[in-house]
């Protein structure tokens, strides 16, 4: 997203109200891309990229598409859209009247193949008019065009993109950028549109082009690259180009092209089939090819209303990961070069002192931009997400102990050292010391960081790794659940101690105790008044922050959460939240069916309720089957979108409930 586009944005929804002007959002259309590249195609059909976080290249700024049959219809109203088949490959359907124009889209590698079929009565003469809009090496100004026959070339310096056509061009159009009168104006400038008056190089320095291509026997096909100069010449761009207008000419190849890409299989059988191909794809679609995920399409690259989105949270990475091991070993998906890459990019990026840094650019690995690093600065570790570290240690634990790693002693020895840094941010009285919390907008010694640390040391303790590191596990794991006391209140576990005080307000992230404690029921003992807290914890927990506003239901994310309300005068429900709570409660039935607790049926009772929710046809999924961050109360979807964690919430709590055959049980209300 380039600043032009940015301020183009606010113009055009600064007095909307469930909207943020300024932002790059993806709260509506698809997305296609289970390799290198991430393309938006919206509900219009217009193409953006959101490739740069995964492969360090910007792309299509901005796009618009139409036809031609003796004047130009652009396809600027909502279409029909949807997924064709289990894989990344988007069918858009712009109805014409008496016929239709059928767009079919797949990203390949860092390609994207954009065909369009003629259905219906069609007119004589049609030709498809698009309009691409390129911002090599995330540039606005200073770009240039190359015209190369059938292939349109524009490029900044390392990034060339190219767009070419299977058909004749009939004409190619530089198209002028606002210029800054234009910028400042309160008018927000509609692309393409006429030259008028222009200096003679104006139509070549630029990255917007508008093409005319006529369509043959009923379709035309469409194909942007992006490449870096460095790894990819010239030639080899528009042999690429020529070879994918060719190769993927029809709507069907372009299917069977999108099928070949899938890195998953999910049996005919599997519960609940349609959500779990829709995780598996959504988790496809954010990951780098290092295995690496970013937490949503960063829609906020400016950092209008946040600090982005386009990184990897090794907080979030790591709990995606020990889903996704969950769910495969249940539905066996065949995920296990998944768990490797992630079990190795987690051994190639932890610090020295055993510690994972905030967040990460997926692409190259590198230190991304971030708030919460303390630990490599001098001074307190206040502002350091100690809960990363302990997130990341669950998972290697958990994969060493069930999966196949490559380098098992690799793992091991990660481990060692992430003990070692747990260890470092556990006070003297059992509990974490004042670090930030998971939704990383305060400072405290909070319930969820003790219970991630809690997980960590359990699952170290079952882990095959030596003697003496499950023996200190162990030890530890028992210190922090008898120090947990120190957080009862009553009824719940309070958010957090700050400075004395018990801040005592519900938190949706305290729902991660059940699961901790299950975990650290096999290694330590559990007393039966653990028991009795998690159900009461859980209960209050979810009574106090459901919401049912007629028009969605779910969880808000913690008492008192006021961020980006805009003119909602409550808290915001969240897809994290309410999946959250469906797998908390599933948890807390397993730990309690094991102990022969006849409240385990209510419990899953409970978790079951929450799911419907956030399954396809539930208030909270979007016509995409995107579970977007937050949602204001009248059902508009916010923030990231899609966004990767509840996929993986609810993908594990699917599998959960499976294998413990309480998925399709006679619904039970816990609050009855």
């Amino acid at each position: 997203m380039t600043l032009r586009t940015a301020l183009n944005d606010f113009k055009r929804t600064r007095d909307r109200r469930h909207q943020f002007p300024g932002e790059f959002r993806s709260t509506t259309g698809t997305f296609s891309g289970l390799d290198s590249r991430l393309v938006h195609v919206d509900s219009d059909g217009s193409l953006r990229d959101y490739s740069y976080p995964l492969c360090g290249l910007t792309g299509i700024d901005r796009s618009r598409f139409g036809i031609d049959t003796g004047s130009t219809t652009w396809f600027d109203a909502d279409a029909d859209q949807r997924y064709r088949g289990d894989a990344g490959v988007v069918e858009t359907i712009h109805d014409c009247g008496d016929w239709a124009v059928v767009q079919t889209d797949c990203t390949i590698e860092q390609a994207h193949v954009t065909r369009f079929e003629l259905r219906g009565d069609v007119p004589a003469d049609v030709s498809l008019r698009a309009f691409v809009d390129f911002a090599p090496d995330g540039r606005d100004g200073q770009q240039s065009l190359l015209m190369h026959g059938n292939t349109v070339e524009a490029y900044h310096r390392s990034e060339h993109d190219f767009v070419g056509v299977s058909t004749e061009l009939d004409a190619v159009q530089g198209q002028i950028p606002e210029r800054f009168p234009e910028l400042v104006d309160d008018d927000p400038v509609s692309f393409p549109r006429a030259t008028g008056e222009r200096r003679y190089e104006d139509t070549t320095l630029t990255g917007g082009v508008l093409l005319s291509a006529p369509f043959v026997d009923g379709g035309v096909t469409l194909t942007t690259l992006l490449t870096d100069a460095d790894d990819t010449d010239r030639d080899t761009a528009l042999s690429t180009i020529d070879r994918l207008v060719s190769d993927h000419y029809t709507s069907e190849t372009l299917l069977e092209a999108g099928q070949a890409q899938r890195r998953w299989s999910v049996p005919a059988e599997t519960p609940n089939r349609e959500s779990v191909v829709a995780d598996l794809r959504v988790l496809s679609l954010l990951s780098a090819a290092n295995g690496a995920r970013i937490a949503a399409p960063d829609f906020d690259p400016y950092y209008v209303t946040s600090g982005g989105y386009g990184y990897t949270w090794f907080r979030d990475d790591a709990e995606i990961s020990a889903f996704l091991l969950e769910a495969d070993g249940t539905f066996d998906l065949g995920l296990s070069p998944w768990h490797q890459r992630s079990a190795a990019f987690y051994c190639r990026t932890q610090r020295p002192d055993g510690s994972w840094p905030h967040r990460v650019w997926p692409g190259d690995e590198t230190l991304a931009p971030g708030w919460a690093n303390a630990r490599l600065e001098s001074g307190s570790d206040a502002d350091y997400q100690a809960d990363q570290t302990a997130s990341v240690t669950t998972f290697l634990a958990t994969y060493l102990r069930t999966g196949e790693p490559a380098d098992p002693e690799c793992i091991e020895a990660t481990l060692g050292r992430a003990v070692e840094s747990i260890d470092d941010t556990l006070a003297d009285d059992g509990l974490p010391i004042a670090c930030q919390n998971a939704w990383e907008n305060m400072q405290g010694r909070f319930t969820h960081t003790a219970a991630t640390f809690l997980h960590a040391y359990a699952a170290v303790a079952r882990a095959p790794v030596s003697a003496a590191l499950r023996d200190h596990a162990r030890s530890q794991a028992e210190t922090v659940l008898s120090s947990l006391d120190a957080l009862w209140t009553g009824d719940r576990y309070a958010l957090r101690e700050h400075d004395g005080t018990i801040d005592d307000r519900l938190d949706s992230a305290t729902l991660a105790l059940p699961a901790a404690c299950r975990v650290a029921a096999e290694a330590i003992d559990l007393p039966a008044a653990t028991r009795d807290r998690l159900y009461t914890h859980v209960e209050t927990t979810l009574d106090g922050l459901e919401r049912d506003t007629g028009d969605i239901r779910g969880l808000i994310r913690f008492e008192g959460d006021d961020w980006r309300r805009g003119s909602q005068d409550r808290e915001k429900v969240w897809t994290v939240s309410t999946a959250w709570g469906a797998n908390s409660a599933a948890q807390l039935g397993a730990l309690l069916r094991d102990a022969d607790d006849s409240r385990a049926t209510a419990a899953y009772a409970r978790s079951r309720d929450l799911l419907d929710e956030i399954l396809p046809g539930g208030s909270l999924v979007q016509s995409s089957g995107y579970l977007p961050e937050q949602l204001f109360d009248d059902g508009t979807p916010d923030c990231g979108t899609p966004l990767g964690w509840p996929h993986a919430l609810r993908l594990a709590t699917v599998a959960h409930l499976t294998d413990a055959e309480a998925l399709t049980a006679e619904p039970l209300s816990a609050r009855e």
